[in-house]
C-alpha cells in the first residue's frame, strides 16, 4: 500500500511539471506581481532568453565575466569535467573546491582550516555541502558524490526553475580562496536591478555559525533578517566596496535582475556566481514587508526578448 501510494505521488509530480493547465495557472497567478517573490516567480515562468542560461552555468558565465569585466576577476580553474572519474587523476593543490555547475547550494571544499572532525558526507545524502580536511578527502568518495551530482535535475522544487534543465550537468574544480581572517571568506551577494546595485547581503560562516545581514549600498544596516542572525558586531565596510559595487553592476546591466556574488579577498575582488533565481522564488523576509521593498526597483517587462 504505502509502495503504491509513493508511486502515485511520482506520477503527480510528473503531471504537474508538465500539464499545460498548471502552467496556465502559474501564469495567471503570477500576472500583476508586486513583491520581490512574486517577480521573481514571474521571472522563472517567462524569461527563456539564452542569457539567463549563460548566467546560472557556473562553467559557462565564466566567459560572460571575463568579457564584461575581466578575467582576473575569476578564480583559477584546475578542470571542468562531464566524467566525474576525470577528478581522480587530477593533479591538484593541497586546497580546492569542487562543486557542479548546472545547480547552487552544493559544494565540496577541501582545506587545512577544516574541522578536525569533519569528513565527508555519504554519497547517498546527494546534494551535499561539506567542508573537510585534505587527508579526509577521499577522491572516491569526492567522485561517487559527483556523480550523484549529475544524475540530478536541479530545481524541481514547487516553483520549477526552467533554467538548470537547459545546461549541460558537469563538475568544476576551482582555487579555495581564503578571506582576511584566513578562512572561507564572507559571500557578499548584490541585488542588482536594471543595471544598478540597490540591496547587499552579506553571509558569513558558512561553515560554523552562520550569520546573514542586509546592507543598502551606502553600507546603511537594514533592520531584516533572511532567516538568520545578524552578526554582531555588524560587518564593516569592506575596503574594496565601490570596486565591487561597480563590477557587480556591470555584471548586471543587461538583465532585469540578477543577483550577483562576490568575494572580498585581502589583495582582490573574485567573483562567484549569478543568480537568477534566489531560493527558488521563496526568499523569507522578517519583517514581511521587505519583500515588497526589494520588489519596488524591479520594473518586470511585459514580454521577455
Amino acid at each position: 500500500m504505502r509502495a503504491s501510494s509513493s508511486t502515485g505521488r511520482r506520477r503527480f509530480r510528473r503531471w504537474r511539471e508538465h500539464s499545460r493547465l498548471v502552467r496556465l495557472w502559474r501564469l495567471v497567478r503570477t500576472s500583476n506581481p508586486r513583491t520581490f517573490t512574486d517577480k521573481v516567480r514571474y521571472k522563472m515562468l517567462r524569461d527563456r532568453r539564452p542569457l539567463i542560461v549563460t548566467f546560472a552555468d557556473k562553467a559557462a558565465v565564466r566567459d560572460y565575466v571575463g568579457a564584461s569585466v575581466g578575467a582576473h576577476y575569476l578564480p583559477e580553474v584546475y578542470g571542468v569535467f562531464d566524467d566525474p572519474r576525470q577528478f581522480e587523476s587530477l593533479e591538484l593543490p593541497e586546497s580546492y573546491v569542487v562543486k557542479p555547475t548546472h545547480g547552487s547550494g552544493a559544494v565540496v571544499v577541501v582545506s587545512p582550516t577544516a574541522s578536525v572532525e569533519a569528513r565527508l558526507p555519504e554519497e547517498r545524502w546527494g546534494w551535499v555541502y561539506a567542508h573537510v580536511r585534505p587527508e579526509h578527502a577521499i577522491r572516491e568518495r569526492i567522485v561517487g558524490i559527483a556523480d550523484g551530482w549529475l544524475s540530478k535535475l536541479y530545481g524541481q522544487g514547487p516553483n520549477k526553475e526552467w533554467v538548470y534543465g537547459q545546461m549541460p550537468r558537469r563538475v568544476i574544480v576551482e582555487e579555495y580562496l581564503v578571506g582576511d581572517d584566513g578562512a572561507v571568506p564572507e559571500d557578499y551577494k548584490f541585488f542588482v536591478f536594471h543595471g544598478v546595485v540597490h540591496f547587499v547581503q552579506v553571509d558569513g560562516g558558512r561553515f560554523g555559525e552562520r550569520t546573514q545581514d542586509f546592507f543598502r549600498p551606502d553600507w546603511t544596516h537594514l533592520d531584516m533578517s533572511g532567516g538568520l542572525p545578524w552578526r554582531v558586531p555588524a560587518p564593516p565596510r569592506p575596503a574594496r566596496l565601490d570596486e565591487m559595487l561597480r563590477v557587480a553592476a556591470r555584471l548586471g546591466a543587461e538583465t532585469d535582475f540578477v543577483r550577483v556574488d562576490l568575494y572580498h579577498l585581502p589583495d582582490r575582488v573574485i567573483f562567484g556566481e549569478l543568480t537568477n533565481y534566489p531560493a527558488g522564488g521563496d526568499s523569507p523576509f522578517e519583517p514581511a514587508s521587505w519583500n515588497a521593498v526589494f520588489g519596488e526597483p524591479w520594473r518586470v517587462p511585459r514580454r521577455y526578448r
